[in-house]
């Protein structure tokens, strides 16, 4: 097995904003490991979540390539690409994006309904994945009735809902208090050391840098440092 889950080589991108072309991304070359956190800093327009979107399948380059889990998305039409995320790749963003009207669990079940699975089966895994991420008494609760370091924890089990091999999140912690935000990061130690997650995360949360494996440093659309951290406990 490959000990790098996501290999992407030489990604541009540019985006037309009707008055000028914004070269956003200038050929970056990444490799992520398996299992492990990896955390893309830099400052804000350095090409961060346009990386991460790439990766995750959200967004496509304009040049190169982005293999992930030994799959070339470059190859993918849409209907391949959304399959592909919905299976392999799990989103958690800085505002969690829970559906007002359904509960924890419903808002977890949902992404394994869209799979194909039956409300009966995608409740019960979705009940696994609260339980994971510490809501088993909050499950029957609207995103109204829960705090915001739980609302992102409903958020984190969404992405977990159908097992995907890698967790991209941009700014995950950056709408939560320090106490929540510092749970979060612990959250995601544990899915990586018991469930051999890997994740890519945008942050600019020193905590988060801490406890990354490793750091990829972004400025002007180009990665300019990899620091290997070793695996953080």
């Amino acid at each position: 097995m490959n000990e790098f889950i996501i290999e992407a080589e030489q990604i541009t991108k540019t985006y037309n904003t009707g008055k000028m072309n914004v070269e956003v991304l200038r050929g970056v070359t990444i490799q992520v490991p398996r299992a492990k956190i990896s955390v893309i800093i830099g400052a804000s327009g350095a090409g961060k979540s346009t990386l991460l979107h790439i990766l995750g399948g959200l967004d496509k380059p304009d040049s190169g390539t982005v293999i992930v889990n030994g799959n070339n998305l470059q190859k993918f039409n849409e209907k391949m690409l959304s399959s592909f995320r919905s299976k392999e790749i799990g989103f958690v963003f800085q505002f969690h994006h829970l559906l007002p009207e359904f509960t924890a669990l419903e808002n977890t079940a949902i992404p394994i309904m869209i799979t194909g699975k039956s409300k009966k089966t995608a409740l019960a895994l979705a009940n696994e994945q609260l339980k994971i991420v510490g809501l088993e008494s909050r499950m029957d609760h609207k995103p109204a009735e829960l705090s915001g370091g739980e609302q992102q924890r409903v958020a984190i089990a969404r992405a977990l809902a159908n097992d995907p091999s890698i967790i991209f999140a941009d700014e995950p912690t950056g709408n939560l208090d320090s106490v929540n935000g510092d749970a979060i990061h612990h959250l995601f130690l544990e899915l990586r050391d018991k469930y051999n997650k890997t994740f890519v995360i945008v942050t600019h949360n020193t905590g988060m840098m801490n406890l990354a494996d490793q750091i990829f440093s972004m400025k002007d659309g180009k990665t300019i440092n990899n620091y290997e951290l070793g695996i953080r406990n």
